[in-house]
């Protein structure tokens, strides 16, 4: 129960820190995605650096940044927040849905390279309210990893 409150602070915390027009789009989330999976494929350690280096403008833009967990075992291997590495993405909940379960279930098991989606709500940069957001997500190799951007 505190995992889950301290990954829900680190959630919405690197939420209110976003202004609106720092908002990424739908374009630019699937590009950024697209270069994480060439990153993963030519060298995996190498990658998983990059993304958790806040100062790599590849893979952190705006609000948008790639995430990624080992579809093994769950735990994240790549967060905008160095405090959720190590966390297992299956208890990520957002009031009562269970989002980080569906990310899980959602690439666990997909074919190598096959990009899928996942809707859910969360709190509006700088406010409470509770908008629509998606992450586009893939696996490769033995990693999960997704963009996640307000529609």
């Amino acid at each position: 129960m505190v995992a889950c409150a301290l990954a829900a602070l680190a959630l919405l915390g690197n939420v209110a820190s976003v202004r609106a027009e720092q908002v990424g789009t739908a374009q630019e989330a699937r590009e950024m995605l697209d270069r994480a999976v060439a990153a993963l494929k030519a060298d995996e350690a190498a990658a998983l650096r990059a993304f958790n280096d806040k100062n790599n403008k590849q893979f952190h833009d705006k609000d948008l940044y790639v995430f990624c967990f080992n579809v093994g075992d769950g735990n994240f291997t790549a967060y905008q927040s160095p405090m959720m590495l190590g966390f297992d993405v299956r208890e990520l909940k957002m009031q009562e849905d269970s989002i980080g379960q569906r990310a899980y279930d959602l690439v666990h098991d997909a074919p190598e390279g096959e990009v899928r989606t996942l809707e859910y709500n969360f709190p509006k940069p700088g406010t409470k309210k509770m908008v629509p957001k998606e992450s586009i997500e893939t696996r490769i190799g033995n990693q999960g990893c997704g963009v996640t951007y307000f529609k």
